[in-house]
């Protein structure tokens, strides 16, 4: 299926996190949305591969996406290689997308840098005509995104645009909460993690408080670009 956008992470929640409100916004206006997690995030201290699978499915019917594809990297001991490299660049012919969406170039997590990288160079190879891919034993076209975009994560990085997302909070905090054997709760008998306690999704809102601030709204999302972006028209960024 093709789809206009494709949001991928390397951890199931990395796109909720970081980006869900960017795409719930567009798939109101008629867009397209497909998601690709690169891990199972079976690493995780809280929860299993298995449940979190259960929970990203969850999510993304919330968001409304067209689909959401899991691929079998290893968390944590993926590598940016040729053989996680065509892994990718077959989902990118399959779907075609005009956008990418993927993982903060610096963070806390190190599967996050690594995952940036690794999606930038798949989507450039995905392009050349010589890289042969096959998908149901059919050989695919090479297919190139337009851009690449990546979402901020847990390391503050000061965004080269931001979208806002104001009337898309409440779809936001849903995908999020259902993730439940991540993220906050008081009755939860797992252990503690970064990202269990309360103050981080306070934190979360916080930030995205700052760049809305800063284009005078509620709440926006930040991204960072590979390459700056163009307009028609100065009144384009008013």
């Amino acid at each position: 299926m093709k789809v206009d956008l494709l949001a991928i992470g390397v951890h199931p929640d990395d796109i909720e996190l970081s980006c869900s409100g960017t795409i719930a916004k567009h798939i109101a206006m008629g867009k397209k949305v497909g998601l690709l997690d690169l891990t199972k995030g079976e690493l995780g201290t809280r929860g299993n591969a298995a449940l979190r699978t259960e929970e990203a499915t969850a999510a993304a019917q919330i968001l409304k996406t067209s689909f959401r594809t899991q691929l079998d990297m290893k968390d944590g001991f993926f590598s940016n290689d040729e053989k996680h490299q065509r892994m990718i660049i077959e989902q990118i012919r399959e779907c075609r997308p005009e956008i990418v969406l993927c993982n903060a170039v610096n963070d806390r997590h190190p599967d996050h840098s690594r995952a940036a990288k690794l999606v930038s160079e798949a989507c450039f190879y995905s392009g050349l005509i010589k890289i042969e891919t096959f998908h149901d034993g059919k050989k695919q076209e090479a297919w190139r995104p337009k851009a690449i975009y990546h979402y901020i994560q847990d390391h503050y990085i000061h965004p080269d645009l931001v979208i806002d997302v104001t009337d898309f909070m409440e779809i936001k905090h849903n995908s999020i909460k259902a993730y439940a054997s991540q993220f906050y709760d008081p009755n939860s008998k797992e252990p503690s993690t970064p990202i269990s306690s309360k103050e981080f999704l306070e934190t979360l809102n916080a930030k995205m408080a700052i760049w809305g601030r800063s284009i005078g709204v509620s709440y926006a999302e930040g991204f960072t670009v590979e390459r700056y972006p163009g307009v028609k028209s100065l009144f384009d960024l008013i």
